[in-house]
């Protein structure tokens, strides 16, 4: 288990042009109890003046070149064109896409999977919010069509999740996967009767793979296990951290 941080910078190829960035509720905000201190969610019971605080402070704290287009989650598979209308509100989505230099995609997670999409060429990035609901429908191949980039051109990193030793669910969850796709076994291990403990990691793999994806770092994080995450699961009642990617503008490049 890797020592608490503040902000987590994914370990992957990705282009020079291409910037992600994860939170952590170990960033210094104005969130009180049981939303300390770093909450981004506005849907979990926080103050809205502290959400607010927060999101302005994320600006400065990652040096983003915009406020990020904040989504509103409801574990669908719907994908949100930040480049086709202006990023006004939160859209009602569950992933987004761009090719826009400087506009910063975001999805908020508390054991839920981020799943972060970049064309090996920088042109375009996408963002995946991947419940079990979302990637048994089909969330991350809605993402990887809407990039309109081969797949064999794309690289993925999966973020902060609850680990396969953390979550158990119901057999309704893994009939969810199963049912499809009989290899999706292999990702589920009995626990008592009825229930399984899962690996949303391995299911990612697989549906990115299956879908023509092959480069997938990630997968390392457990935010159950890892007090530094909010985990819905592990608290109940708390925030939302936010996983973020984006391509930097020119004038972000460092200089040569």
């Amino acid at each position: 288990m890797s020592a608490p941080r503040e902000i987590v910078i994914p370990n992957w190829p990705a282009p020079a042009g291409v910037r992600a960035a994860v939170t952590t509720r170990r960033l210094p905000g104005t969130s009180q109890p049981p939303f300390d201190t770093f909450n981004l969610g506005t849907r979990c019971g926080d103050a809205p003046a502290a959400v607010e605080a927060n999101r302005a402070a994320l600006v400065d704290a990652l040096s983003l070149p915009s406020s990020p287009c904040w989504l509103r989650q409801v574990h669908s598979t719907v994908v949100f064109d930040a480049d086709a209308p202006p990023c006004d509100g939160e859209p009602e989505a569950d992933a987004a896409v761009t090719r826009t230099p400087g506009r910063v995609l975001a999805v908020l997670t508390a054991d839920c999977l981020p799943v972060l999409l970049c064309a090996d060429d920088g042109s375009a990035v996408g963002i995946a919010h991947a419940g079990w609901r979302g990637l048994a429908g089909g969330v991350i191949e809605a993402t990887v069509a809407k990039l309109g980039i081969a797949p064999a051109s794309l690289i993925a990193w999966l973020g902060p999740a609850i680990g396969p030793r953390s979550y158990e669910v119901g057999d309704e969850v893994r009939a969810a996967f199963v049912d499809a796709d009989e290899g999706a076994s292999a990702a589920f291990a009995a626990t008592r009767p009825g229930h399984w403990l899962c690996d949303l990691y391995a299911l990612a793999r697989r549906r990115l793979a299956a879908c023509g994806v092959r480069r997938v770092r990630g997968g390392e994080l457990d935010t159950y296990a890892q007090p530094e995450f909010y985990s819905y699961r592990r608290d109940g009642r708390t925030g939302r951290f936010a996983s973020l990617i984006w391509i930097a503008p020119p004038t972000h490049f460092p200089p040569i």
